[in-house]
C-alpha cells in the first residue's frame, strides 16, 4: 500500500466536501430558497427541481462515462475535467443575483452543471479505492476519506461563518460587501478555491494503472455496457446491494439537499445559525465515519450500513417531529453521526464486490444506483412541502430508509466478495 497515494486520495474528500457542505446542504441552498422565491415553501419546491435535474443527468451519464474511462485507462483525466467544471460553475454562482432577469433559471442551471460535474468526479474518484487499499483495510480507508471530508467541510464552514457571513448578526471579518447578500454568495468563491487547491495532490500523485487502452469512444463504451449488463447477472449480491442503495440513498440525498433549507424555513434559523448547525453536524459526521470504519472491517459493510439506517430513521423522526430548535439539534446530531458511516460502508462494500477489470465501470453503476431514482426523494419532498409545509416534505425521507434497509437484509456479503474474486 502506497501511503502517499492513499493520503492524496483521502485529501480529495477533504477538497470536494466543501461543495456538498456549503453549496448543496447548508449555505447556498438556504440562501436560494429564501431569496430567489417569495416564500420558503416555494423556494424549496424550486430547489428540488435543480436536485431532480442533477439526479437524472447523473443517472444517464455515470454508467457511460465510467465505461469510457475504464476502456481508455483515463480515470484521472476524467476526474480532472469533472473537478475543473465543478470549480468553475461554483464560482459563477457568486455573480447571480435574485433581482436580475431570469435569475431562478440561471442559478439552477449553473448549480445543476456544478452538481453533475461533482457527482461524475465521484465516479472516477471512488473507482481508485480498490487499487489503492488492500482488501482488509478498504473499510477503514474509505472511512478515513469520509472522515477527512467532513473535517474539510467543517473547516470551510468555519471560514465561511467568520470570514464571509458573520457570527449571529456580527460583521464578517473580511471587508466584503453585504449588499444583496453578496457576502453569502461569495462563499461559493471560497468553495471553488478550496476544491481546486486541495484536489491537486490527488490529480498529481494517483495515476491509472499502466495497461493497453482499448478504444474509448461513446459507441464502444455503450457496447461494453451491454456486455457488462449480460455479465453482471453473475454478481447477484452486488445487484441486490445496488438495488437497496438505490432506495436508501434517495433518503440521504434528500437530507443533504434540504437539511439547511429545513432548518432555515421551519425553525427560522438565520444564515449564521444554519452554518453553526452545519458545523456541529460535520463534527458528528467526521467522528462517526472514522469510528465506524473499524466496525466495517470487523463486522462487514452490510452490518454497518444496517446499523446506520436504523439510527438514521430514529434521528430523522426526531427532526421531523421536533417542537423546538433543541429537539432539531438532537435529531440533527444523530443524523450527523450515522450518515458518514453509511456512506463510507456503502463505498467499501461496493469496493469488495467489484471485480478488478470493471472498477470504473462498476463504480459508474454505483453512482447510477445512487442517482437513478434520486429524483423521487426531492420530487416528493418538493410536492408535499409546497402543499403541506416542510415537515410533511421531510417525512418522506423515512420511507426510503426503511425500504432500503429491508432490501439490504437480502444481501449475502460473503457470497458477493467470493463472486468478485
Amino acid at each position: 500500500m502506497n501511503r502517499k497515494k492513499v493520503a492524496a486520495w483521502c485529501l480529495y474528500d477533504w477538497a470536494n466536501s466543501a461543495f456538498t457542505t456549503l453549496v448543496v446542504t447548508f449555505v447556498y441552498s438556504a440562501y436560494f430558497t429564501r431569496t430567489f422565491a417569495p416564500d420558503e415553501n416555494t423556494g424549496t419546491a424550486l430547489w428540488s427541481r435543480g436536485i431532480v435535474a442533477s439526479a437524472l443527468l447523473v443517472a444517464l451519464l455515470s454508467p457511460i462515462l465510467g465505461a469510457v474511462a475504464d476502456r481508455g485507462g483515463a480515470r484521472r483525466r476524467y476526474l480532472a475535467i469533472s473537478t475543473f467544471i465543478c470549480v468553475t460553475a461554483t464560482a459563477l454562482l457568486t455573480f447571480v443575483t435574485p433581482t436580475q432577469e431570469g435569475a431562478v433559471l440561471l442559478a439552477l442551471t449553473i448549480f445543476v452543471v456544478a452538481n453533475v460535474a461533482f457527482e461524475m468526479g465521484m465516479v472516477f474518484y471512488n473507482s481508485f479505492l480498490p487499487t489503492l487499499a488492500p482488501s482488509d483495510k478498504i473499510g477503514r480507508i474509505s472511512g478515513y476519506g469520509w472522515g477527512l471530508g467532513y473535517a474539510g467541510g467543517l473547516i470551510c464552514l468555519v471560514l465561511a461563518l467568520f470570514g464571509f457571513v458573520g457570527l449571529l448578526g456580527r460583521e464578517p471579518l473580511l471587508p466584503i460587501s453585504m449588499t444583496e447578500h453578496f457576502n453569502v454568495r461569495a462563499t461559493n468563491l471560497l468553495v471553488a478555491a478550496w476544491f481546486l487547491v486541495f484536489s491537486v495532490p490527488m490529480l498529481l500523485l494517483v495515476r491509472d494503472e499502466q495497461r493497453k487502452a482499448a478504444r474509448a469512444g461513446i459507441k464502444e463504451a455503450i457496447q461494453g455496457l451491454r456486455r457488462t449488463f449480460q455479465e453482471i447477472r453473475r454478481y447477484t449480491e452486488m445487484m441486490k446491494f445496488l438495488l437497496a442503495r438505490l432506495v436508501y440513498n434517495d433518503g440521504l440525498i434528500t437530507v443533504f439537499a434540504f437539511g439547511g433549507v429545513y432548518a432555515a424555513g421551519t425553525f427560522g434559523m438565520e444564515f449564521g445559525e444554519v452554518i453553526v448547525f452545519g458545523i456541529a453536524l460535520n463534527v458528528a459526521a467526521g467522528i462517526g465515519a472514522l469510528t465506524f470504519g473499524f466496525m466495517d472491517d470487523r463486522l462487514g459493510g452490510k452490518t454497518t450500513i444496517l446499523v446506520s439506517l436504523v439510527a438514521l430513521t430514529i434521528s430523522t423522526t426526531i427532526a421531523v417531529l421536533a417542537p423546538t430548535k433543541a429537539w432539531l439539534w438532537i435529531g440533527g446530531m444523530g443524523i450527523g453521526i450515522f450518515v458518514g458511516p453509511n456512506q463510507a460502508a456503502s463505498r467499501s462494500l461496493m469496493a469488495r464486490f467489484v471485480p478488478a477489470r470493471h472498477q470504473s465501470e462498476f463504480f459508474g453503476f454505483f453512482a447510477f444506483s445512487g442517482k437513478a431514482t434520486a429524483f423521487l426523494g426531492p420530487l416528493l419532498l418538493g410536492i408535499l412541502a409546497g402543499a403541506f409545509g416542510q415537515r410533511a416534505g421531510m417525512s418522506t425521507v423515512l420511507l426510503f430508509f426503511v425500504i432500503g434497509a429491508a432490501l439490504l437484509l437480502t444481501v449475502n456479503e460473503r457470497r458477493g466478495i467470493e463472486a468478485a474474486a
